[in-house]
């Protein structure tokens, strides 16, 4: 009788990390990464100490926004832009979805400012697609993006 052999593993190709390892790895993502679900309730809470920035165009936030967020266009971000900001807070920076990095890159441009940040993952379209509410003129629970602007 042949013997059997165990199929090839894609997941396992690469060795899991040692426990210790994942976990430094795991608490150091969450150090720099916030949810929508996260930020909601801390939001609905009136958590002192967190300030919501969208790094969209001004266009962008003007049609749909989170609730208190301040517009503050990725590119513009500067140590002028940014003196009303407190570097005590955790500014919380957001762009349009997964696939954007705008608030990557505002996160980067705001933490070499010397503040603090995390980034909404997801952005406002995950925002949206838990059903939490909106400014702008955007209808409430419209999509980000539609089955249209896919195509």
């Amino acid at each position: 009788m042949p013997p059997t052999s165990t199929p090839f593993s894609f997941v396992l190709e690469t060795p899991a990390a040692p426990p210790e390892e994942a976990h430094r790895h795991f608490l150091a993502k969450l150090s720099v990464e916030t949810d929508a679900a996260d930020l909601h309730l801390d939001l609905e809470r009136g958590k002192p100490g967190i300030v919501v920035v969208d790094v969209r165009s001004p266009e962008a936030y003007a049609e749909r926004h989170i609730p208190g967020a301040l517009s503050l266009p990725s590119r513009t971000i500067s140590e002028h832009s940014t003196a009303h900001l407190n570097k005590q807070d955790v500014i919380i920076t957001y762009c349009w979805s997964p696939g954007c990095n705008g608030s990557t890159k505002a996160a980067a441009r705001l933490s070499a400012l010397g503040f603090r940040v995390k980034e909404l993952i997801g952005g406002i379209e995950y925002w949206v697609k838990e059903g939490y509410p909106t400014g702008g003129t955007a209808p409430q629970g419209q999509p980000v993006y539609s089955e249209r602007s896919q195509r």
